[in-house]
Parts: C-alpha cells; sequence; structure tokens
C-alpha cells in the first residue's frame, strides 16, 4: 500500500509555512494560540489522566502513554506533553515547521520526535498511539472524512483522539475572519475559510463515521473583559474541542 496522502491541501500547508519562524513568539501571528494554549491543555490533561487513570500529583503522570500531535507546528502542545512523560511525535505536512519545533525543543531539554510527514504516512506505516491530537488542524485538510479515518486508524483500542476545531455560523465568521483577521490582526487575513468551518454536529457525524466514539466535548470561549479562555460544556458557538473513544 503506497502512502496516501490525500487529505493535505497544498494551500494550507503554504500558509503556515510562511509563518514558521513565529511559533514561539507570543506577540506573533500565532498569537491567538498562544493565548488559547492553557485552555486547550487544561481540557486536554484532564481527559487523558481520566481516561488512563492518570495521577496528575505525579512527576511524570503521562508515563508510558505514546502521543501524536498532527499538524503540531512549532510544538506548542507537544512540548508540555512531553514534559508531563508522554512519548510524543510531532507531525507536520508543512517542512518548514519541523527545524523550529526541533530547535526549541533541545532548548528546552526535550526529546520528541518531529517528523515532516502527513498522519498517512504514519497510518501506512503501522504506527499507533494512545492519544491522538487533531487540533485546529481539521478545517485545513481537503478531505475531512479521510482524515478522521487516518486519525482512527492511528489509534491503538482505548486510545483517545481530541480534535478541535471552529462551528460554523455567523458569530464564528465575525469573530474568526472579521475579529480575528481583520479588526485585531491576530492572523493574516485568509489563514481561514470559514466554509471550512466544521458544526458540531457534522464532526460527531465524521467521528462516528470513522467507527470512533464521542464522549465529550466543550467550547473554548473568549473573554473580551478578561482577555481570556475558558471551558464551556455550554458555548460552542465559535471554538470548541472533541475527545473521542476507540472501541
Amino acid at each position: 500500500m503506497e502512502a496516501a496522502t490525500q487529505t493535505i491541501d497544498p494551500a494550507e500547508v503554504a500558509k503556515f509555512e510562511a509563518m514558521a519562524a513565529e511559533w514561539w513568539d507570543p506577540n506573533g501571528k500565532f498569537k491567538p494560540l498562544h493565548m488559547l494554549n492553557p485552555c486547550r491543555l487544561d481540557y486536554l490533561v484532564t481527559q487523558i489522566a481520566a481516561q488512563f487513570g492518570r495521577d496528575l500529583k505525579a512527576p511524570r503522570p503521562f508515563d508510558g502513554l505514546r502521543l501524536l500531535d498532527i499538524g503540531c507546528g512549532g510544538g506548542l502542545l507537544s512540548e508540555p506533553m512531553a514534559r508531563l512523560g508522554a512519548t510524543v511525535v510531532g507531525a507536520d505536512a508543512a517542512g518548514g515547521n519541523i527545524p523550529v519545533a526541533r530547535l526549541h525543543a533541545e532548548q528546552s531539554g526535550l526529546q520528541i520526535d518531529y517528523r515532516h510527514c502527513a498522519a498517512e504516512d504514519l497510518a501506512v506505516a503501522g504506527e499507533r498511539f494512545d492519544v491522538v491530537l487533531a487540533m485546529e488542524i481539521i478545517e485545513h485538510v481537503a478531505d475531512p472524512q479521510g482524515f478522521m479515518n487516518t486519525c482512527a486508524e492511528l489509534l491503538a483500542p482505548g486510545g483517545l483522539m481530541f480534535c478541535s476545531t471552529m462551528n460554523r455560523n455567523p458569530k464564528s465568521y465575525m469573530m474568526a475572519i472579521i475579529g480575528a483577521e481583520r479588526v485585531m490582526r491576530w492572523l493574516p487575513v485568509g489563514t481561514h475559510d470559514w466554509s471550512k468551518f466544521v458544526t458540531p454536529d457534522e464532526l460527531y457525524a465524521l467521528i462516528r463515521s470513522a467507527g470512533l466514539d464521542p464522549v465529550d466535548r466543550k467550547g473554548m470561549v473568549f473573554n473580551p473583559l478578561s482577555w481570556r479562555w475558558s471551558l464551556s460544556d455550554r458555548d460552542l458557538s465559535v471554538n470548541y474541542v472533541t475527545a473521542s473513544v476507540k472501541r
């Protein structure tokens, strides 16, 4: 079987390749992700600990878990997961991100296996993981169902898959396209294509079609007064994250 890369959208890869050098600048083009990261990590860490019965008070609670960060970028999620003890593989189709991620991990004293490849390449090679992260990526792929199928294939039985994205509605257009790109200038204009945003029900359908069981979803809500993100059980109107388990 040949390596399949049909879910990659070259135009989307090129967008993030052009911004690769700014991954670790908290005031650069990835400022929104730096702001969102504590909220994302709170959700991921809590769900992983619950699924695998880990004590978060332990020095390295995720020891023995193998984790894949698809679309790892500069390693904003890969690094904290490695600090928690997980064996981390970071994969990105944008080759320019990998040297940035490797250098930062080295400077941070972390061992992370960063690879310039597609998720499909790992699946074809027979790689399997306890945890798969697909964060803020499904809205950038060419074939969402094909991508979700690959995520499911990469999971070991009982494994946990996370997928976060943006809802598709008028509010998300105003917040993500008008607000973040054109008013606040947090991201270059054209970073996101609103038509590729995925509603929570659509995402659950993709997850179930891939053979996974959705177990949780939460909104990630930005408060302009406190200038902070928080998790919400009810508000999935713009950013949200899901957790799913492989039977």
